[in-house]
C-alpha cells in the first residue's frame, strides 16, 4: 500500500467529528449554498484534488525524494531479505540481518520523520477548511453508494449513513448509503492521490 494513502487515513480522522457541535458525521448545512447531488459530488471531488495538488506541493518543496526513496528501497530490501531468511530457517543469514536492525529503524524512523513534517503544515489549512468552509456550502451527505461502505467494524470510522440513521428524523441522515460530506471528500482525496502525486513526481511507489 502506498504511504501516502496512510497518510490520508491519518489527516482524515478528525474530519468525521464536528469539535464545533460534537456529533459525529454532523459537518455540513441544512440549507447549503450549493445544491444538488451531481453539483456537490463534484464540488468536493473538485476540493479534494486541490488540496491533494497542495499537499504534493508542499512535499515537493519539504521532502528530499531522492533520500525518501533511497530509505524506503533499503528499508523494504532489508525487510524482505529478512523475512526470506525467516522462512528458509537460515538461521546465520537472519543473525546477520538482524544485526543491522538498529540502523534499519533508525532508517524507517527518518522515514516517517520526512513523511509526516508536511503535515504540519498541510493539516491546519486543510481542518479550518473543512470546518468553516465546505459545511457552508455543502449539504451533510453529498452523495448515494449502491452499498454500505461502513467496512469497519463499530462506527468510528463511518463512511455511509445507516438504516437506522435514516429512519430517524432528527439525525441528518435522510437516505440510507448516502455518503458524508467528509467521507466523499476522503474517497475523491484517495481516488486522485496517487495521479497527482505521479504528475509531481512525489510518489512514495518505488515500482
Amino acid at each position: 500500500m502506498d504511504f501516502g494513502i496512510i497518510l490520508l487515513f491519518i489527516e482524515s480522522i478528525p474530519l468525521q467529528f464536528d469539535f464545533l457541535g460534537g456529533e459525529r458525521g454532523a459537518l455540513g448545512s441544512d440549507d447549503p449554498i450549493i445544491k444538488g447531488l451531481i453539483l456537490s459530488m463534484f464540488a468536493v471531488a473538485g476540493f479534494g484534488i486541490l488540496l491533494n495538488i497542495f499537499n504534493s506541493g508542499v512535499r515537493k518543496k519539504m521532502v528530499d525524494q531522492v533520500k525518501l526513496k533511497r530509505i524506503m528501497k533499503e528499508t523494504r530490501g532489508w525487510q524482505k531479505e529478512r523475512m526470506a531468511a525467516m522462512r528458509a530457517k537460515d538461521t546465520a543469514k537472519t543473525a546477520e540481518l538482524n544485526k543491522k536492525s538498529s540502523y534499519m529503524n533508525k532508517m524507517s524512523m527518518e522515514m516517517m520523520q520526512m513523511n509526516m513534517r508536511p503535515m504540519m503544515i498541510t493539516f491546519v489549512p486543510l481542518i479550518l477548511i473543512f470546518y468553516f468552509v465546505l459545511p457552508q456550502l455543502f449539504s451533510y451527505t453529498v452523495a448515494i453508494s449502491p452499498i454500505p461502505l461502513n467496512v469497519i467494524p463499530g462506527d468510528l470510522f463511518q463512511l455511509t449513513c445507516t438504516a437506522e440513521q435514516a429512519a430517524d428524523p432528527e439525525h441528518v441522515c435522510t437516505t440510507e448509503n448516502a455518503l458524508f460530506l467528509w467521507a466523499w471528500y476522503f474517497l475523491s482525496s484517495i481516488a486522485f492521490s496517487g495521479i497527482i502525486m505521479k504528475l509531481t513526481k512525489t510518489s512514495m511507489d518505488l515500482s
